[in-house]
Parts: structure tokens; sequence; C-alpha cells
């Protein structure tokens, strides 16, 4: 048998990357969410917005956006999709017609109650306590406060 010839390189190998282990945990994660939000008619970018608005209505898109670590590109075209589904609205300020918030309709903020249950799937389908769990979120979330300091 042949040695592996990056034996003498552990630090490339794939399973020694973090940046896969993230990849691929936020891929898997991805599609345990898939089945869950099909149910709400929602797609997981979608999803994460509607967290933003429940947790605070009536956001600016730029808000919005640094929460989800979005930019504006991505986000509106994302927000209009929303709005044609009847799920939030978007209004200029009367102020500065450049900024625009988003509200939730009834439609978007009755959602709410149907995604209770999702993070209860989520803590089952990890087979882990909650406990460990919060941890790594909070560690993971620490890790990507350093990557992002500007």
């Amino acid at each position: 048998m042949q040695a592996n010839p990056l034996a003498q390189y552990k630090a490339l190998l794939l399973d020694n990357q973090l940046c896969f282990a993230l990849y691929s945990a936020s891929l898997a994660m991805t599609k345990l969410y898939k089945p869950l939000l099909e149910v709400l008619d929602l797609t997981y970018p979608q999803y994460l917005v509607l967290l933003v608005l429940w947790e605070e209505d009536g956001l600016g898109v730029s808000a919005i956006g640094e929460r989800l670590y979005l930019d504006s590109g991505t986000l509106t075209p994302l927000l209009k999709r929303m709005e044609s589904a009847g799920l939030l609205a978007r209004q200029r300020s009367p102020e500065d017609e450049r900024r625009v918030h988003i509200a939730l309709t009834p439609k978007g903020r009755a959602l709410q109650v149907q995604a209770a249950a999702i993070p209860r799937c989520v803590v089952q389908a990890a087979g882990c306590p909650l406990p460990e769990l919060t941890a790594l979120t909070t560690q993971v979330q620490a890790l990507r406060n350093r990557l992002t300091v500007p």
C-alpha cells in the first residue's frame, strides 16, 4: 500500500478543515429545515427574514441585512418575493425615500405560530442535549464575530 502523500501536510486534510466542517454542517442543517419549511411554503432565507421581523417588526432593509449578513443586492429580491407572497409590506420612509422599512402582514405574523415547533424538531434531530447545542451556537457565533471584525 502506498502512504497518503498528504500525510505530511495534515493541515491540508479535508477532515482537518474547520471551514469544511462548518460548510457541511450548514448543508446538513439546511437539508433538515427544508421539509419543515415546505409545510409553511417558505425557503430557508425567507424563514431567516421572518425570524428577524418576528423579533422586531418594521426594520429597515439595511438593518435586516446586517442581522443576516446579507447585502442589499441579495436581500432586495428576497423581500420582493416575500411581499408578492403576502408575507410582508415594503414601505418607503416619508423622511428619506431611499430608506425602505419592512413590516409583517397578518399572514407573515401568523406564520410565527406555525413555525414555533421548528426549533424543537431541530433539537430532536441533533440528538444532543439542549445545553450542548446552546454552547455550540455560542461558540460558532463567537467565531463568526471574530472573523467579521473590520
